[in-house]
């Protein structure tokens, strides 16, 4: 409301920042994490720079996922300490890392290779760790006859035709004897987390899958497969902020091609939204590029047609100074030279704060600067 009364338009870019849960027994049990707070906890947010994985104590950490971000978690546990300490990764996650007991990450998808979500760069990173072998399973994939129809099909992206690419070079190479394994199996849905007598994670349940109308549908066969972590990134959904129109079904912001909808499907002049909480969580940097593009040839269009409102105040520097941490654009880049400034003798491109206060004071060097 304060700034719809400040400003002709709002665009809503808030993404979708809460993970999907797989909605299984023993989901809550010691040693089952969303990925999304692995991400945080090692970017350095200072929401999660507290937390705890017991890396050390893992022998194999099984990721539920196949897109990127599941990727990224993988990879992560399987840097080698050089490729670690020359990055910006939060230090608390770094000390852990390196410490690390994991023999194995193993990546889960619940459907085939043909529709995984990853990118090819990043999937085509895998094969470059310093020490982890990565492992695809030749029969993993031998595609049923309606996805190698699908594939080679105009419908199907090229992004997928070369995930599958990569898959089989991945699959035909030999395992080199690196200390570290990262294994990648489809067709497989966990159906519960098992735990030992201490509460903690010791196994997942998987029942193997078919594809039925481009759908993974369960067979009825079961499996346990041993692990101490569990990472969950199978998508994420929305939530809603102060009073603008959310649809509570798809975890989205109510809109028409990036026009803000109210309960009753009519336009909320001068509001917009784009990104991930538009459209749903899909799509690289690439797709939202164009979907904010979308969005904002919608604002012009209706900024030239006159239907964007009028502000009722014109001081938002007022507004802001009620924000007790409020930072502006000269308090983050005095955080960004404090960082840098730590980085640089060490060869990192920064050293990040992970403290709210220490953020705070460093920007403080804004007004003495």
């Amino acid at each position: 409301e304060d700034l719809r009364s400040h400003y002709h338009a709002v665009v809503y870019a808030i993404g979708t920042a809460t993970d999907r849960r797989m909605g299984i027994a023993g989901e809550d049990l010691q040693g089952s994490h969303a990925a999304t707070e692995f991400v945080a906890w090692y970017n350095g947010h200072p929401d999660y720079h507290g937390l705890e994985f017991d890396l050390l104590n893992a022998r194999r950490v099984a990721v539920v996922g196949n897109g990127n971000v599941a990727m990224d978690v993988a990879r992560m546990i399987a840097l080698a300490e050089g490729e670690l300490r020359v990055t910006d990764t939060a230090d608390h996650a770094i000390d852990v890392l390196c410490e690390a007991g994991v023999e194995e990450v193993v990546i889960l998808g619940r459907r085939g290779p043909a529709q995984a979500a990853f990118t090819n760069p990043e999937l085509r990173e895998m094969g470059e760790l310093e020490r982890a072998d990565v492992l695809v399973d030749p029969a993993d994939l031998e595609l049923d006859a309606e996805s190698q129809a699908w594939l080679d099909s105009e419908q199907a992206h090229r992004t997928n035709k070369l995930n599958v690419e990569i898959l089989r070079e991945f699959a035909a190479q030999q395992p080199a004897g690196k200390p570290m394994r990262v294994r990648f199996r489809f067709l497989v849905s966990p159906v519960e987390i098992l735990g030992d007598e201490q509460g903690r994670v010791r196994a997942l349940k998987l029942e193997r899958n078919r594809i039925e109308g481009g759908r993974a549908k369960g067979t009825g066969e079961f499996e346990e497969l041993e692990c101490q972590l569990v990472f969950r990134s199978i998508g994420y959904t929305g939530q809603p902020v102060a009073d603008i129109p959310f649809d509570e079904s798809r975890g989205l912001i109510r809109n028409d091609g990036g026009r803000v909808l109210d309960d009753h499907d009519q336009v909320c002049p001068g509001e917009y939204v784009t990104g991930w909480i538009k459209r749903g969580p899909s799509g690289v940097i690439g797709t939202n590029k164009k979907d904010s593009q979308d969005t904002v040839t919608k604002l012009i269009a209706d900024a030239q047609a006159g239907k964007l409102p009028q502000p009722a105040h014109d001081d938002i520097d007022a507004l802001i100074a009620q924000a007790p941490h409020a930072i502006d654009w000269r308090g983050w880049e005095c955080i960004d030279a404090v960082e840098r400034d730590a980085g640089q003798p060490h060869g990192r491109p920064r050293v990040k704060l992970v403290k709210w206060d220490d953020l705070r004071d460093a920007a403080k060097g804004a007004a003495t600067s």
